[in-house]
């Protein structure tokens, strides 16, 4: 009968709590459209390719072959041509404003040394400002410049000896790519999102509202009708839980048919460790409740926890890039092995068998950081 009891009063707690919640418009939008417009601008936004970028040309040379070379630039998807200048000052001046991101110098004598077999050169001059698009920028110029140069010298012996030109080996290299074909850097980042869109959504939802109570003065009233205290952070923590639950749901949904990333893995595995993740954010929002004394605090420090948890995920920089005791640190943050779940079940549709020591360590964390902040509750509400 006790337990019947105890059950009566958690329904009337979630109760209340789904009427607070949700009985308000705004603050309905706030738990389902927030998600879903984030995903939608991370999904479009949050790219490692590197796509028209701005170039302006310096051509000395002015022949047949260096316009050749500038119209290999142009055609490619990775960069737009801004405009030719006359002199090199032009091309420091561009830069500095940020008119363009890469300037060509094309000195005299470019197709001379072409006809002639020398190694031709061209200067590139790059806003490395921004280091990763002037890395990847500089790569594909060298590509296209490797690839104008083996087109013609082909073209060169075609014209000079036909015959020779069948004898001349070739390598070929086949690209077989495996999970992502056509290299959509959408397919890595979506999933990624859906991990930090759930802890944000989930960490300040229960940091907040148990907060919340405490500040205007209701918690107090709570605890001193006949609901115990576990019965109270149940019914005040499992609301915040089912709305994750739906709110990954939606946003997975959205990846999957509006981005296209495909899923290929088990739909079992990915509920069951989008679980084990959401606990664990509940048990960090629950122990942030219990160490801030408002709403500001609160915020703060969910800040604090939710930007270096993001940092060391791997959602956007490989943790093999990163020093090697932020290597070892990443190991203490649960998105780090939600990523890697999120990742392998869609694009790569592996299952349990490899993924278990992720859930494993989830299962850990979502363990101790709830033992430990329910804990530090029932302290803090002595």
């Amino acid at each position: 009968m006790s337990f019947l009891r105890a059950l009566g009063r958690i329904r009337v707690l979630l109760k209340k709590e789904f009427l607070q919640t949700l009985r308000d418009p705004r603050t309905r939008f706030l738990l389902f459209g927030p998600p879903v417009i984030q995903m939608m601008v991370f999904g479009y936004a949050a790219t490692l390719e590197v796509k028209h970028v701005a170039f302006a040309v310096l051509d000395h040379d002015n022949t047949q072959e260096s316009r050749d070379f500038v119209a290999k630039l142009k055609a490619s998807r990775y960069f737009t041509l801004e405009k030719y200048v006359r002199q090199k000052e032009d091309l420091r001046n561009g830069i500095d404003r940020g008119d363009f991101l890469i300037g060509v110098q094309i000195d005299s004598g470019f197709a001379q040394d072409l006809r002639g077999g020398k190694g031709a050169q061209v200067q590139v001059i790059v806003d490395s400002t921004n280091s990763n698009t002037a890395l990847v920028g500089m790569g594909y110029v060298s590509q296209i410049g490797q690839a104008f140069a083996q087109e013609y010298s082909r073209q060169q012996m075609g014209r000079l000896s036909p015959a020779t030109m069948n004898l001349v080996p070739k390598v070929e290299l086949e690209e077989r790519p495996w999970f992502n074909e056509g290299f959509e850097s959408r397919w890595f980042f979506v999933p990624g999102v859906i991990g930090n869109l759930m802890l944000v959504l989930v960490l300040n939802l229960t940091a907040f509202a148990v907060v919340r109570e405490r500040e205007i003065g209701t918690l107090e009233q709570i605890m001193v009708t006949p609901i115990r205290r576990w019965e109270f952070i149940l019914g005040k923590t499992l609301p915040f839980f089912l709305i994750g639950v739906f709110d990954a749901t939606l946003v997975s949904l959205v990846g999957t048919l509006w981005f296209g990333v495909p899923f290929r893995g088990s739909v079992p595995l990915l509920a069951g460790s989008t679980m084990l993740f959401l606990l664990s954010s509940l048990g960090v929002g629950l122990f942030i409740s219990t160490i801030s004394a408002n709403q500001q605090q609160a915020m703060v420090t969910a800040f604090f926890f939710i930007m270096p948890a993001t940092t060391l995920s791997g959602f956007g920089t490989p943790i093999s890039s990163m020093p090697p005791f932020f290597q070892k640190l990443t190991y203490l943050d649960p998105l780090r092995y939600y990523m890697i779940v999120l990742r392998s079940v869609y694009l790569k549709g592996v299952g349990l068998d490899v993924l278990w020591p992720q859930l494993a360590a989830m299962s850990v964390f979502a363990v101790v950081l709830l033992s430990v902040s329910v804990m530090r509750f029932h302290k803090s509400l002595d």
